[in-house]
């Protein structure tokens, strides 16, 4: 006796279009299939369309009617719902234009909120402008702006100089809470510090892509910036990704993340710097390890406020760098 026909959504693993067809067995199902979409019978199997199980003639009786199925053609892998998102991203990445088109399309009769933001923040993503680089190529990234910014790398520059001039005055406040004997040496290696700091224009090029050397430490030439948080490059579990060229929001959100000091500024660098000028004893403060703990990407990781631990991160300096040996000057007779 034949098995009585179930209906069953069919597709292949190239595109998105399902076709209804019924069967009532797996061979059935797999044969009309197979003329559907003009692949060979042999070597062509049917899987799951949510999570790529392959079937086999018990498993199909036991599938309610309507499940989606996709048809595999000989050498055609299917990996569930993943496979869909890869095809995504892929035309994405190929189509990014029509896809825009399209979403816009959707968005306006789109009537449920859920769907709209979707819709309304895949527009947003896809419309970044990240090549651009001078204002008058995207002057909506620019907006509430100053004037004198030209183009996106000096403004991103001159953010960054901003914090490293912060975290210089702060390490000037504290002179107040150092040994009145040792103010003076203090001072001393404050001065040392703002020279190398001007010398190198604040470290700027940190977040210049157009210093691609120093900044791939950070980014990409594109521009791309990583969460570094908690405490190394691999421990972010969002994976947080940036860049701060693509749009205006973009440039904004940028400004909320943080350049974090590992070993931290306030309850251990700057203490230990003051502690070390006032029982120096003869011995020479080795500034420059403390410049490269305050100002440099040595101890600094750039972080989504997200992944920012606000907690004592438990870590000191190093105590057999904090002085050096003196310079010898020779005399020659």
């Amino acid at each position: 006796m034949a098995e009585p026909l179930r209906p069953f959504r069919l597709r292949g693993c190239g595109g998105p279009q399902k076709f209804g067809v019924a069967a009532g067995s797996l061979r059935g199902l797999l044969r009309k299939g197979c003329r559907l979409l003009q692949l060979p019978l042999a070597g062509s199997r049917l899987c799951l369309y949510e999570d790529g199980t392959e079937l086999t003639e018990s498993f199909f009786r036991a599938l309610p009617p309507q499940t989606e199925l996709v048809l595999l053609g000989p050498g055609e892998s299917w990996r569930g719902c993943a496979s869909d998102i890869e095809r995504l991203l892929a035309a994405f990445c190929s189509q990014q234009g029509a896809v825009v088109e399209a979403a816009r399309r959707l968005l306006t009769d789109e009537r449920a909120p859920h769907r709209q933001k979707l819709l309304a923040d895949l527009i947003h993503n896809l419309s970044e402008n990240i090549l651009a680089e001078d204002k008058e190529d995207d002057k909506k990234w620019f907006e509430g702006l100053e004037s004198r910014f030209k183009n996106k790398s000096s403004y991103l520059r001159h953010s960054c100089e901003s914090r490293m001039r912060g975290y210089m005055r702060e390490v000037s406040g504290f002179i107040s809470n150092v040994h009145p004997a040792a103010r003076d040496a203090y001072r001393g290696i404050i001065d040392l510090m703002a020279d190398k700091l001007k010398s190198v224009k604040y470290n700027g090029c940190y977040f210049d892509r157009r210093e691609e050397e120093e900044a791939a430490r950070l980014c990409t030439a594109e521009g791309w910036f990583s969460c570094q948080g908690p405490f190394d490059r691999d421990d972010c579990p969002c994976k947080h990704s940036i860049n701060p060229y693509s749009n205006r929001e973009s440039r904004i959100l940028f400004s909320t993340w943080n350049l974090d000091h590992i070993i931290e500024k306030k309850r251990a660098v700057v203490p230990e710097l003051a502690e070390a000028v006032k029982t120096r004893d003869g011995r020479e403060v080795n500034w420059e390890y403390f410049y490269q703990l305050l100002f440099t990407l040595d101890n600094l990781k750039l972080v989504h406020i997200a992944c920012h631990k606000k907690t004592n991160h438990n870590l000191s300096c190093d105590k057999t760098r904090i002085y050096r040996k003196r310079k010898q000057t020779h005399e020659i007779s």
